[in-house]
C-alpha cells in the first residue's frame, strides 16, 4: 500500500509543487488549504505523514497540530519561514515531530518524510524486548509498558526510547540522535532533540524533573538510566 501524505498549506503552487514531488515518490497526497479544515481532513484522508504550515488561515499551524496529537501519533513535519522560530518551539511543544524551513529543496523535503515513514524495527533490530529503568519495550508489538501500564508514545517518542535502550552503555551527543532518530544527514537543529526528550520524559518517568530513564549527560547528550 503506498503511504499518504496530508499537506495542509494555503500557498496553491507550494502546494502543487508539493503534491508532484510527492507523488514522484510513489506516495498518495491530499491537500486542506486551511487550518479549520485540517482535522476534518486528517480524518477522512488517514495520512501517514502530515506536512503542516505554521501560517494558516482559520486555526493556525500550532493548534491544529495540538488538535492533531490529541487523537493520533501521527508524524508530523512542520513547514515554515525562516522567521518562524518562535513558532517552529512552539510547534513541537505542540507535538510537531520535526520542521523544515522555507525555501527548501525537494530532495531535503523527501528525506525527512522518508526518515518519518521509517520505522525503528525496520532499520536496526534484534531483540524483541528491551529495557531501560522500569520500562519494558516491546519491539514487534512496538509498545512500551510499566508494569501492566501501557505507555502510549508516538512514533518518534518509541524510536527514541529504543535507540538509547539498544546500547544502554552508551552516551549519545545530540547529533548522533538527530542522525539515528531523524534522519539527518547534516548539521540540524538539536533543539529537536531537547524538545523530545522533555516530551518523553513527561510521558515516562515517575518525576522528569528527576529522570531516572532518560538521563542527561550534561556537556555531552543522553543516556539510559540502568533497568530497574
Amino acid at each position: 500500500m503506498n503511504a499518504r501524505v496530508l499537506v495542509v498549506d494555503d500557498d496553491p503552487s507550494l502546494a502543487e509543487m508539493l503534491g508532484i514531488v510527492l507523488r514522484g515518490e510513489g506516495w498518495d497526497v491530499g491537500h486542506c488549504p486551511d487550518g479549520s479544515g485540517a482535522l476534518e481532513a486528517f480524518r477522512a484522508f488517514k495520512p501517514d505523514v502530515v506536512l503542516l504550515d505554521v501560517m494558516l488561515p482559520g486555526l493556525d499551524g500550532v493548534q491544529v497540530c495540538q488538535q492533531l496529537r490529541a487523537e493520533s501519533g501521527v508524524p508530523i513535519v512542520m513547514l515554515t519561514a525562516r522567521t518562524d522560530t518562535v513558532d517552529v518551539v512552539a510547534g513541537l511543544d505542540a507535538g510537531a515531530d520535526d520542521y523544515i524551513t522555507k525555501p527548501f529543496k525537494p530532495q531535503e523535503l523527501i528525506a525527512r518524510v522518508h526518515a518519518r515513514l521509517r520505522r525503528t524495527d525496520e532499520r536496526e533490530g534484534v531483540d524483541d524486548t528491551l529495557r531501560i529503568g522500569n520500562l519494558a519495550i516491546d519491539i514487534t508489538g512496538h509498545s512500551v509498558h510499566r508494569g501492566e501500564e501501557a505507555i502510549a508514545l508516538t512514533p518518534l517518542e518509541f524510536d527514541l526510547v529504543v535507540t538509547l535502550a539498544r546500547k544502554p552503555w552508551k552516551v549519545f551527543s545530540r547529533e548522533e540522535l538527530l542522525q539515528k532518530v531523524w534522519g539527518y544527514r547534516h548539521a540540524g537543529d538539536t533543539r529537536l532533540v531537547n524538545v523530545h526528550v522533555q516530551r518523553l520524559r513527561a510521558k515516562i518517568e515517575r518525576d522528569p524533573e528527576h529522570p531516572e530513564i532518560v538521563l542527561t549527560v550534561r556537556g555531552v547528550g543522553y543516556k539510559a538510566g540502568a533497568p530497574a
